[in-house]
C-alpha cells in the first residue's frame, strides 16, 4: 500500500481521507482546523503541523480545499508544496476552482518536474462518506495512469476529462445543468401545487415522462417521492445553496472568458444569489422550492 499526503479535511475531505485509510494506504494530514486534525488522529491518520510536512515519503498528494486562492497558496511560492517537494509523487487536487487557477498550478508543477492533476468532485458529503463519488480529471495521460489507482477508492466512476483543468470545466458545466434543472423541477412542484397536483400524482408523471432528470428521480425537492431526498429532512444539507451558488459563479466565469452563452446558467446564478442572500445559505440547494413558493 502507498504512503499518501492529505490537506484539507472538511466535510468532503476528512470522509474521502478515511476511504483511503480504509483502502489501507498510510496518511500523513493536515488543516489549518484544530478540530479537524485531531478528528483526523481518531480516525487513523498521522496529523503533521504543517501542508509541507505531508510530503515525506508520499506516494500521492491530495488537496482538497475551499477556493481557487487556497490552492495557490498551499502549492506556490517559497513555502509552497511544489517548492518543498523533493521526491516527486502525483499531486492530486480535487478542490472545485476556477479553470484558470487549475491550469496555472499545473502549468507551475509541470514547469518543476513534477505531475498533477485536477480531480473535483461530485456526489457531496454522501458520496464521499460511501466512496461512490464521480470524479472529474484533467491532466496529461500518464498523470491520470498514475493518480487513478489512488482515486479508485473514492468513486464509483473515475473519468478522464482530457488536458490540465478539464476537470474543473467537466464539474463546472455539470453542475451548471444541476442547479439550472432543480430549479426547473421547483418551479414545475410549486406550479402543479397551484393547480392541485398531488406531489406523488406528478413525480410519477415527472420521472417516467420526458420531464424526468436527476433533480426528480434522485433529489426530488418535496417530501415523499424520494426517501433519501433533503426534502425529507427539513432540507438539512448534502450539498448546500452556498455551494451550488459558488459552482453557478464558477461557470459564469468560465462562460465569459470563454465567450460562451449561458443566459439559463447566468439566471440560475441570480436566483441562487437571492436564495443565499435571505439566508438560507446552509439550507439545501433543493430548499429553493420554499423560496420560489414564497415561504
Amino acid at each position: 500500500m502507498a504512503n499518501i499526503g492529505f490537506i484539507g479535511l472538511g466535510n468532503m475531505g476528512r470522509p474521502m481521507m478515511k476511504n483511503l485509510l480504509k483502502a489501507g494506504h498510510s496518511v500523513r494530514a493536515f488543516d489549518v482546523m484544530a478540530a479537524s486534525r485531531e478528528a483526523a488522529v481518531q480516525d487513523g491518520a498521522t496529523v503533521v503541523n504543517d501542508a509541507p510536512a505531508v510530503l515525506a515519503g508520499a506516494d500521492a498528494v491530495f488537496t482538497m480545499l475551499p477556493a481557487g486562492e487556497h490552492v495557490r497558496s498551499v502549492y506556490l511560492g517559497a513555502n509552497g508544496l511544489l517548492a518543498k517537494c523533493t521526491n516527486k509523487p502525483i499531486f492530486i487536487d480535487c478542490s472545485t476552482i476556477d479553470v484558470g487557477t487549475a491550469r496555472e498550478v499545473a502549468r507551475a508543477a509541470s514547469d518543476a518536474g513534477l505531475e498533477m492533476v485536477d480531480a473535483p468532485v461530485s456526489g457531496g458529503v454522501g458520496g464521499a462518506a460511501a466512496g461512490t463519488l464521480t470524479i472529474m480529471v484533467g491532466g496529461t495521460d500518464a498523470a491520470f495512469a498514475r493518480a487513478k489507482a489512488f482515486l479508485d477508492p473514492l468513486s464509483r466512476l473515475v473519468v478522464h476529462a482530457g488536458g490540465a483543468g478539464n476537470g474543473q470545466a467537466a464539474k463546472a458545466c455539470n453542475n451548471m445543468i444541476l442547479g439550472i434543472t432543480m430549479i426547473g423541477v421547483c418551479e414545475a412542484f410549486v406550479l402543479g401545487e397551484k393547480l392541485g397536483l398531488d406531489h406523488a400524482k406528478l413525480f410519477e408523471v415527472t420521472a417516467n415522462s420526458s420531464g424526468q432528470c436527476w433533480s426528480i428521480s434522485n433529489y426530488c425537492p418535496v417530501p415523499g417521492p424520494v426517501p433519501a431526498s433533503p426534502a425529507n429532512n427539513d432540507y438539512k444539507a448534502g450539498f448546500t445553496a452556498a455551494m451550488m451558488l459558488k459552482d453557478l459563479k464558477l461557470a459564469q466565469q468560465a462562460a465569459l472568458a470563454a465567450g460562451a452563452s449561458t443566459p439559463l446558467g447566468a439566471e440560475a446564478q441570480s436566483i441562487y444569489s437571492l436564495f443565499n442572500a435571505a439566508g438560507y445559505g446552509d439550507m439545501d440547494f433543493s430548499g429553493i422550492i420554499n423560496f420560489l413558493r414564497g415561504s
